[in-house]
């Protein structure tokens, strides 16, 4: 009787154990293909690569800091127990974001063994690769040494998967193997905003086409701040980081350092470049869209001075404020590369907007969506009152049309003149 009530317990404990067990099973594999059906839905929304459009840069072009396609994309969805398994918590990450990843082997060949460098920067060098499609794109590889690139990779990707924006760098694909880390951008023929602005080989930029990429930059930020759910916060807007299109139209690029808004409240390390900073964010370690706002005032005033804030920017800007009042007079400040050749109201226009960026208190300062309409007014006037000129204007035809008339009317006049001396002889005569 003892012998069977022991066989009792044995054959409860062993079912018990089996039990326990069959349930643990069951329930990673619930948890496996839950999410292996996510990534399948997020990946579907991108089935294709996205189409990458041509993109350049020379010897003067100054490259993101932190920002920069292809061919045999190979789906970012992981099978079987390489997921479980992968090694690095990244990939799972990366995997996660929808972006295509791409085999190092092809962008060893389309970049020729990593030898046609066009830039560098704190990220990494960045080379330009030309793919067996033919499309041209811009690879970034992360620095072998850089801890705090690894994080801002994994922000790139993970950003720039749900961002999609005509006036943002499109990232197309990364790469994360033989401990390599690579970001593919589309290739941006004119290079950056910097490169026009301080590189003496390069024709200085007009004041027209200045107005027109502080409207797509603001364009860009106004889609990250009100667009995009949850609204994202870029934290390094600066000359270096808008790139140029063949059309000269701008892009926001570099989104390392980003964070959406419900996570930037506080930071406990200040990020960014100096000069372009925040002083709010500064003092209080908290940054919102008013910082990027301020950031923004910053480059307004760069395209009108044409002069980098780490050279006394802010500092010539607050003197000119002292004698303008913030309104009017901000023409003394304009890029003397433009030799005078500029609209001094809409100089002073965009001088007084960038001044209310920069205002020290916050919620002073404009948001982007106020800044795009300012701007845009001010592009629809220009166009319409140049409209207005070129009616005003008499064409080529009708100047002709008018000189025939005048003649017709000048001999009509000499012969009724004639007509009359005759008539005045006649009766002298008579």
């Amino acid at each position: 009787m003892r012998e069977l009530s022991s066989g009792l317990i044995i054959g409860i404990s062993i079912g018990v154990v089996i039990g326990v067990a069959l349930a643990i099973v069951a329930f990673f594999c619930f948890r496996y293909h839950r999410k292996r059906s996510q990534i399948g839905n997020s990946s579907s929304r991108r089935a294709a690569t996205v189409p990458i459009r041509a993109n350049g840069a020379d010897s003067c072009t100054i490259l993101s800091d932190s920002s920069i396609g292809t061919e045999s994309p190979r789906s970012t969805i992981q099978t079987g127990m390489s997921f479980w398994l992968g090694g690095l918590k990244k990939a799972n990450v990366v995997s996660a974001s929808g972006i295509l990843e791409y085999p190092y082997k092809d962008l060893q060949k389309a970049t020729c063994n990593f030898t046609t460098l066009i830039g560098k920067g704190a990220f990494g060098p960045v080379y330009k690769a030309q793919m067996s499609t033919g499309e041209t794109v811009a690879v970034k590889v992360l620095a072998t040494d850089s801890k705090q690139g690894e994080k801002e990779f994994q922000t790139e990707v993970m950003l720039l998967g749900r961002l999609h924006h005509r006036n943002l760098v499109n990232l197309v694909g990364y790469c994360a193997e033989k401990n390599q880390h690579m970001l593919i951008y589309v290739y941006m023929s004119r290079g950056s905003l910097a490169s026009h602005l301080y590189c003496e080989k390069l024709e200085p930029l007009n004041w027209e086409l200045r107005v027109q990429i502080a409207l797509d930059v603001a364009r860009g930020l106004e889609y990250l701040h009100d667009g995009a759910v949850p609204p994202v916060i870029h934290r390094d807007i600066k000359s270096s980081n808008i790139l140029l299109d063949q059309s000269m139209r701008a892009r926001v690029a570099d989104f390392g350092l980003s964070r959406e808004e419900m996570d930037s409240k506080h930071a406990s390390n200040i990020r960014g470049t100096f000069g372009y900073l925040d002083p709010e964010y500064i003092s209080s370690r908290s940054f919102t869209k008013k910082s990027d706002v301020y950031s923004y005032g910053v480059l307004l005033f760069e395209l009108i001075a044409g002069r980098n804030p780490l050279q006394g920017l802010m500092e010539h800007v607050e003197l000119a404020a002292m004698n303008t009042e913030g309104k009017v007079g901000w023409e003394e400040i304009g890029d003397p590369r433009l030799e005078g050749k500029f609209d001094v109201e809409e100089l002073n226009e965009v001088a007084t907007l960038a001044h209310k960026c920069v205002n020290r208190i916050p919620r002073r300062r404009p948001s982007m969506r106020d800044i795009v309409q300012v701007l845009s007014r001010i592009l629809k006037y220009r166009h319409s009152r140049k409209h207005h000129d070129d009616e005003s204007t008499p064409r080529a035809d009708e100047v002709i049309v008018n000189m025939n008339q005048l003649e017709r009317r000048n001999a009509i006049l000499e012969l009724q003149r004639g007509e009359s001396l005759e008539s005045m002889a006649d009766s002298i005569d008579v």
